[in-house]
């Protein structure tokens, strides 16, 4: 009997981000699997940080730092 493969979610959940400079950016995208558990949402804000530092390093534009964020209600 062939065994199954476990199920891996792919899926992606949306946030709404607003900085502390007043700018806001929404729907990015954070990958199910690194949310969750006993830490809850708190992995997308390191998630989308480690995003801003890429987009910063080839932009040259920085961001700044994140005020607060919230799943977006578009999902």
């Amino acid at each position: 009997m062939a065994r199954k493969k476990p199920v891996v979610d792919a899926g992606f959940v949306l946030f709404d981000v607003v900085y502390q400079d007043g700018r806001q950016t929404s729907n990015r995208k954070v990958p199910a699997a690194d949310l969750g558990g006993l830490d809850g949402d708190d992995p997308a804000k390191t998630f989308i940080e480690e995003q801003d530092r890429k987009i910063a390093e080839m932009s040259g534009q920085s961001r700044g730092p994140i005020k607060t964020m919230k799943r977006s209600p578009n999902q």
